[in-house]
C-alpha cells in the first residue's frame, strides 16, 4: 500500500485521487478514534458497573469468617415427627485441617475433577464451562463441573442457591475478587474444608474419617479418587447405598487424573483394582433407608447447596407407626430363616391412589455390616420370579390389534403341557412348572392363581415381547432395557427394583391409573413459606395421574389375584396369602433360590416384600410363600386393622 501511495504525485492527470486521499485517511482515523472512545467508554461503564455490583456484595475478605456456617435441613414423617436433621459441624463432623496436611493425591483428584485450570485462571474459566456443557448435552454425563473452585466456594459461603442471571453475575464478580485477594492454596484449603461429602461429613477430614477411618494425610490414591467424586451429588454416589455408582464415579475421577497428567495409567489401574473397605456408619437415623432415599431425591431436585445450607423443612409420606411395624416384622421373620441361608429382607408399602410411600425397609438390619445392611434392597434391581407373571397375562388381555373375542380373559383355556418355544435368536425355551408336573388344559384364572410356568410363557408368546416391555414401562418399571430378552422374561428373567414392582401392582389396585411413588409431601423454606406441596399445582415430585390400561383389565386381573380357590391347587386353602379380607397377591421365586417375593394389595394399600441375600448368594429351599409370604401377611394384617 505504501508503494502505491508513493506513485500518486507523479500522476498529475489524476488530480481527483490526490484530493480524496486525505479525506479517506481522515475517515479511517476518525472511525478508529470513535471506536477507541467507545471502547474506553464501555470499559469505564463496565468498571463502574463492576464496582457498583461489587460494592453491594459481601466483602470477599470475610471468606474465612463466613465459611462453615449453614442452616440445618429437617426431614419429618407425614405427622411431623422428626426423622433426620443435618449435623452442625461444630459437634465434630467437620474438622478444619491445613492444606499441607492433606494427601497430595486428594488435592490432585479434586482439582482434576472440579477445576482442571485452577492454577491458571483468575476465578472464572470459560473453557471449563464449555467442556461441562459438552459432556452434559452431547455425552449426557456429569463428568466435571463448569464452575471453578472459587465459584463453587462463593456458592457455598456467600450466595443463596437460586438460579438467576443476577446471581451468576454476582458469583463471577465475587470469584474474581476472591482470586485477587487470596492465594490459590488458601482458596483450596477453605474449599476442601467446606465441601459436603455425604453422610454428615463436612470437610475432607470428616470424609476421610467417615468413609475410611483414616486421617486425611493417609488417604491412598484409590480412596482419594473416591472421595473427590462425591461432592457433586453426595447422596447419588453414596458408597453405602449405591456402591456401584460410587465405584463408577471413582473410575471417572481416575480417568480425569490420567488425562491431566496427575497420575500415570499404571497408577490409575492399580488404584482401580484396590479394594475399597468402608468404615461402618455410626449415627442415629430414623427409618434410615427411607430417609437417605429422601435426601437423595432432594439433592437431585434442589442441589446439595439448597439441601444442606438453607434450612429446609421437608415433610414426607412416611407413616412412622407402619414403618416401625414393617422393620420389626422384616427383622424377626428374616432371623427365623437364618438356617436356610437367608439373611436379608426388604419391604415397600404404598398408598395406590396418591403414590405415597407409607413404609420402606431396605434391609433386615441397617447396622449389620455382615449382611450389607446399609445397601437399600428396596431400590436394588433383583429378579422378580413369578411376581412378574400378572403383567404377561395383562399383555395378553390387551392385544389392541385383535378383536375382543380373540383377546385372553380369565376364562381362556391354556395348555399347560411341556413345549419347546421358539425364542428368536435364543435357543428354544422349554419351561417346566415349579412342581415338575403338567396340568393339561387350565383356565388363565387357575394358571395364574397357582403360578404355573408354561401358561405364563404362552401368554408372553401370545402378546409378544415388544408389547410386554411397552406395558411394563407404562406401569413404571424402568429397568427392563436389555435388547436380548427372551420368553424367560415371563418367569422373571429380568431385574426389577422392589419399589418399581410394588408401584406397578399399585396400578392394578388403582383401577389402571399410574401414580409415581412419592416420598415428599411438602417442602418449606426457613421462613416457613411453602415451596411445593403434594396435591397442588406445585408438587415436589412428579405426581401426574395417568390412565395407562383399561380399567376392566385391571379389575379382571385383580379378581384373579384375590381368588383363593384359584390358588388352592398350588398353595392350599389356608396359606399365608389369605387375609381376613379380600386381597390380591402374587409370589415369586427364582430358580436358584436367590430371590423370593410376595406382592399384594387392597384398594387402600399395596405391599411388596423381598427376601434374599444382598451378595446374591442362594438360599436353601425358600419360596415366595415361605420366605416373603409371612412378612407380607403380618404387615398387611397390621396395616389393615
Amino acid at each position: 500500500m505504501t508503494h502505491r501511495f508513493d506513485l500518486v504525485p507523479r500522476e498529475p492527470q489524476q488530480p481527483q485521487t490526490v484530493r480524496r486521499q486525505p479525506t479517506f485517511l481522515r475517515g479511517v482515523l476518525s472511525g478508529i478514534l470513535f471506536f477507541l472512545v467507545l471502547a474506553v467508554f464501555g470499559l469505564g461503564l463496565s468498571l463502574i458497573g463492576y464496582a457498583v455490583i461489587a460494592g453491594d456484595l459481601p466483602a470477599p475478605g470475610d471468606l474465612q469468617n463466613r465459611a462453615s456456617s449453614f442452616q440445618s435441613t429437617r426431614i419429618y414423617d407425614r405427622d411431623g415427627t422428626l426423622l433426620n436433621e443435618t449435623f452442625d459441624p461444630s459437634t465434630g463432623r467437620r474438622t478444619v485441617v491445613p492444606l499441607a496436611r492433606m494427601a497430595p493425591e486428594l488435592v490432585q483428584a479434586t482439582i482434576a475433577t472440579e477445576d482442571a485450570n485452577f492454577y491458571r485462571h483468575r476465578g472464572v474459566d470459560p473453557v471449563a464451562l464449555v467442556r461441562a456443557l459438552y459432556y452434559a448435552v452431547l455425552e449426557r454425563d456429569l463428568v466435571s463441573g463448569g464452575s471453578t473452585i472459587p465459584q463453587q466456594l462463593v456458592k457455598l459461603v456467600f450466595l443463596s442457591p437460586e438460579q438467576t442471571i443476577r446471581r451468576k453475575i454476582n458469583e463471577a464478580i465475587l470469584s474474581s475478587e476472591i482470586s485477587r485477594r487470596y492465594s490459590k492454596d488458601q482458596i483450596l484449603e477453605i474449599y476442601l474444608n467446606e465441601l459436603y461429602y455425604g453422610n454428615f461429613a463436612y470437610g475432607i477430614d470428616a470424609a476421610a474419617e467417615t468413609y475410611f477411618n483414616r486421617d486425611v494425610s493417609e488417604l491412598t490414591l484409590a480412596q482419594a479418587a473416591l472421595l473427590a467424586g462425591l461432592p457433586q451429588l453426595p447422596a447419588y454416589y453414596d458408597p453405602y447405598t449405591h456402591p456401584d455408582r460410587a465405584k463408577a464415579r471413582q473410575g471417572v475421577v481416575l480417568g480425569l487424573m490420567v488425562e491431566q497428567g496427575a497420575v500415570s495409567t499404571a497408577e490409575a489401574d492399580a488404584a482401580w483394582a484396590e479394594p475399597l473397605v468402608y468404615q461402618p456408619l455410626e449415627f442415629d437415623l430414623a427409618a434410615p433407608h427411607f430417609t437417605l432415599y429422601v435426601r437423595q431425591q432432594l439433592e437431585e431436585l434442589l442441589g446439595p447447596e439448597a439441601l444442606y445450607q438453607t434450612g429446609l423443612e421437608v415433610y414426607t409420606s412416611l407413616d412412622s407407626a407402619l414403618q416401625d411395624q414393617a422393620q420389626r416384622i422384616v427383622t424377626e421373620q428374616v432371623a427365623l430363616l437364618a438356617e436356610r441361608n437367608a439373611s436379608n429382607g426388604a419391604l415397600v408399602a404404598i398408598r395406590p391412589d396418591t403414590g405415597e410411600i407409607l413404609a420402606l425397609v431396605g434391609s433386615a438390619d441397617f447396622d449389620n455390616v455382615e449382611i450389607d445392611g446399609q445397601v437399600n434392597m428396596a431400590l436394588a434391581p433383583r429378579q422378580p420370579g413369578s411376581s412378574i407373571k400378572p403383567f404377561a397375562y395383562l399383555a395378553a388381555f390387551e392385544q389392541p390389534d385383535k378383536p375382543a373375542a380373540a383377546r385372553w380373559m380369565p376364562g381362556t383355556l391354556v395348555a399347560d403341557i411341556t413345549h419347546a418355544f421358539p425364542d428368536g435368536v435364543n435357543p428354544p425355551y422349554v419351561p417346566v412348572n415349579y412342581d415338575g408336573k403338567e396340568h393339561g388344559l387350565v383356565t388363565v384364572r387357575t394358571a395364574l392363581g397357582s403360578s404355573y410356568n408354561i401358561p405364563a410363557v404362552r401368554a408372553l408368546e401370545e402378546a409378544g415381547l415388544p408389547a410386554f416391555l411397552e406395558l411394563t414401562q407404562r406401569l413404571g418399571i424402568t429397568t427392563l432395557t436389555r435388547p436380548d430378552y427372551g420368553l424367560s422374561l415371563a418367569l422373571g428373567g429380568g431385574e426389577v427394583p422392589l419399589l418399581e414392582l410394588t408401584g406397578a401392582y399399585g396400578v392394578l389396585a388403582n383401577g389402571g391409573v399410574y401414580v409415581p411413588p412419592v416420598t415428599i409431601r411438602e417442602i418449606r423454606n426457613s421462613a416457613g413459606e411453602i415451596l411445593c406441596q403434594l396435591g397442588t399445582d406445585r408438587p415436589c415430585l412428579p405426581t401426574a395421574n395417568q390412565l395407562v390400561m383399561n380399567p376392566v383389565d385391571a379389575f379382571l386381573l385383580t379378581d384373579v389375584l384375590r381368588d383363593n380357590e384359584a390358588r388352592q391347587p398350588a398353595f392350599g386353602p389356608n396359606s399365608v396369602l389369605r387375609l381376613a379380607r379380600p386381597a390380591a397377591v402374587k409370589t415369586g421365586t427364582t430358580n436358584d433360590f436367590r430371590d423370593n417375593l410376595t406382592v399384594g394389595y387392597t384398594p387402600h394399600i399395596v405391599t411388596g416384600v423381598w427376601v434374599g441375600n444382598a451378595d446374591n448368594s442362594p438360599m436353601r429351599d425358600i419360596s415366595g410363600v415361605s420366605g416373603a409370604g409371612p412378612i407380607w401377611n403380618q404387615f398387611m394384617t397390621t396395616a389393615l386393622v
